[in-house]
């Protein structure tokens, strides 16, 4: 199972079908505004916070699910897009 992890606030997005899949989810994300659903933080200091973005890939599910990977790939904020090293739009 591949999912979207937000680090900061510790939400999951998915399931998607590929690791792929997801990072085009976070290339379709870094077009909208950063304090914009979905990008715009869930706390209350949000126009200061922003979203560090991970694709992770889970075996099994619930509390037992081991992460096979985690892949940090976007982090996003009032400062702008950062893609992590390899990622990035096409």
């Amino acid at each position: 199972m591949i999912y979207i992890e937000d680090d900061i606030h510790c939400e999951l997005d998915g399931p998607y079908p590929t690791v792929d899949e997801a990072v085009a989810e976070l290339r379709r994300r870094a077009t909208i505004a950063w304090d914009a659903p979905p990008n715009q933080a869930p706390c209350t200091s949000w126009k200061t916070c922003g979203r560090e973005y991970y694709v992770v890939e889970y075996r099994g599910e619930g509390d037992s699910a081991e992460v096979l990977r985690r892949l940090h790939v976007l982090g996003i904020s009032a400062k702008g897009v950062v893609w992590a090293e390899g990622y990035g739009p096409i």
